[in-house]
């Protein structure tokens, strides 16, 4: 018996000798016990497999997480006195998953920073600056005296913190594709992925303390899904390791001795590394309307004990707290022809519009999400959207896209004059097998180059508008042949300073085209969140599952 528990004993050490728990800095795969590539190790194979371990998100510049959930939308409006249940005050129970969110509107400061970028990297290119201006003219009234704003209220420094505005939706789209790539950019020259801005002004300091020459610019700016394709050929001190590379092998570098890689080649970071951000975006409309509303304050073990009908608690707009008691909570027209107030008192201490950071945040830390300006969102504008949108991150207005193959062999994509990816319609809704997709390439160059819109070429793409899935009201339109509504037609929410009380409610919805712009329209931008949706489990119940450790191989000696 005890040779048997002796046996038992002895192989079970050897078990775990062999496939026990990572020790300190042990990275290996759970499943084949490889070992997996790093900085540190000295017995990187060529060929070896680099998994980023790691990886902590955190919000881009300017955002605050916002933890997801059940919402029921629409349901604040049916709570507004003397508003009915209709198709226009829907109610129905969804769910948003977590994501990010600008903690304000975007401001005038905001935009003139993007104009700056556009004529430093473009000089010549007056229409690029041109189409990127915002529409000042949209201060103008016909019997108001507004023309000081069509001229000030864009570039003064009294109106820098003011929300921008006479922007269209098709602009806020672009700046937000803009600020991926320099948010991206910035990440990756700080930590020396891409060659950091010092050396890249050629301020950088060599070994014996003189200023290094200027590093060669890159011919176009830095686009992120661009350079996530291998087409932005930028490495700095910190790129990552190529351990795809024969001669980067860690044994047969002068690096290896002391484990730092130092003389091993390099190669661009990529998704897997976790250092790119997500895009900039829109939100939907259900995140706006969820964010807006701001329950989690008003949240406990999955018990709302109080609805809103506001971003804030109360059936009214003034504060109620002891030192604002009375202080109106955002910034809106309180009554026909009163903005402000009487001298000597302003009710909500504003003209028009008032700076981005004004008033009690909601209990996201959301400021002005009622009031100032109301705010583009992402989605095409139905009346019985959430009648037919998913249950799940609802959203209507998906037009599915590719980024246009200018090699498919090498996997080249295309791109303009201004190093962004041009885009095209998705040519499946599924992977293709790989003769499909060469085939598809030819067939796109057809196309291309075909004048013939009727050509039987043409016919072989996909269509890929969802704008109409499941949408009721596209017959209905379209029987009564007069409509304002189209598959350009946008959301705004949020009410402003020109609104009365009403459209304060989360719920509120209008539309506008696309290409149409406002006085009292601004925007703000989100960010999908991968992963986890709880942001933060500090005082919260969970089950105690052991960490996934992987495994490694013991060699002996």
């Amino acid at each position: 018996m005890k040779k048997l528990l002796l046996y038992s004993f002895t192989c079970l050490s050897l078990t775990a000798l062999l496939f026990g728990c990572s020790s300190k800095g042990g990275n290996s795969s759970s499943k084949t016990g490889i070992p997996y590539a790093n900085r540190k190790s000295k017995n990187n194979q060529s060929g070896a497999f680099a998994v980023a371990t790691q990886y902590k998100r955190a919000p881009g510049p300017g955002l605050i997480p916002i933890e997801g959930g059940v919402l029921v939308v629409g349901g604040s409006a049916i709570e507004v006195p003397g508003v009915e249940p209709n198709i226009y005050n829907y109610k129905r129970q969804v769910t948003v998953p977590s994501f990010y969110m600008d903690e304000t509107e975007v401001s005038n400061t905001d935009w003139l920073e993007y104009l700056h970028w556009i004529r430093y990297n473009f000089p010549e290119d007056r229409e690029y600056y041109y189409n990127e201006l915002p529409d000042t003219l949209v201060w103008r009234r016909a019997l108001s005296y507004n023309e000081p704003y069509v001229d000030n209220y864009l570039r003064h420094p009294a109106y820098r913190d003011y929300p921008v505005v006479g922007v269209s939706w098709e602009q806020a789209s672009r700046y937000c594709e803009w600020r991926t790539s320099r948010a991206n950019e910035f990440i990756l020259r700080e930590k020396g992925i891409l060659t950091d801005y010092k050396t890249l002004a050629g301020n950088g300091k060599a070994n014996n303390n003189n200023a290094t020459a200027a590093a060669p610019k890159p011919t176009n700016p830095f686009n992120t899904d661009a350079y996530l394709n291998g087409q932005y050929d930028d490495k700095g001190k910190n790129a990552p390791i190529d351990y795809n590379t024969k001669s980067g092998a860690a044994t047969t570098t002068a690096g290896a001795a002391t484990g730092t890689g130092k003389n091993q080649p390099r190669r661009t970071a990529t998704l897997e590394d976790g250092v790119i951000m997500q895009p900039y975006r829109l939100p939907t409309e259900a995140e706006w309307e969820y964010a807006a509303l701001g329950l989690i304050g008003n949240t406990e073990y999955e018990n709302i004990n109080q609805n809103k009908i506001y971003p804030w608690n109360g059936l009214g707009v003034s504060s109620a707290k002891k030192k604002t008691r009375g202080m109106i909570q955002a910034n809106f027209k309180r009554a026909p022809g009163d903005y402000m107030g009487v001298g000597g008192s302003l009710n909500d201490k504003g003209d028009l519009t008032v700076p981005v950071i004004q008033y009690a945040p909601n209990d996201f830390g959301l400021y002005n999400m009622a009031g100032n300006v109301n705010e583009w969102v992402n989605d095409v504008y139905r009346t019985a959207t959430f009648t037919d949108a998913d249950a799940f991150n609802p959203y209507r207005g998906n037009y599915f896209t590719n980024k246009k193959l200018e090699d498919s062999q090498n996997g080249k994509i295309a791109l303009d004059k201004y190093g962004n990816p041009i885009k095209e319609n998705a040519y499946s809704g599924r992977k293709q097998t790989w003769a499909e997709k060469q085939a598809q390439a030819k067939r796109s160059d057809s196309i291309s180059k075909s004048t013939d819109p009727q050509s039987p070429v043409a016919s072989t793409t996909y269509q890929a508008d969802q704008r109409g899935y499941r949408d009721r009201q596209n017959t209905l339109l379209n029987e009564e042949g007069v409509t304002l509504v189209n598959d350009k037609s946008r959301v705004y929410k949020g009410g402003s300073w020109n609104d009365m009380a009403y459209w304060l409610n989360p719920a509120t919805r209008r539309f506008m085209q696309q290409d149409e712009s406002s006085a009292e329209v601004g925007f703000r931008c989100a960010m999908t969140m991968l992963g986890a949706p709880e942001i933060s489990t500090a005082g919260k119940r969970s089950f105690k599952n052991p960490p996934q450790k992987p495994y490694r191989v013991s060699r002996g000696k």
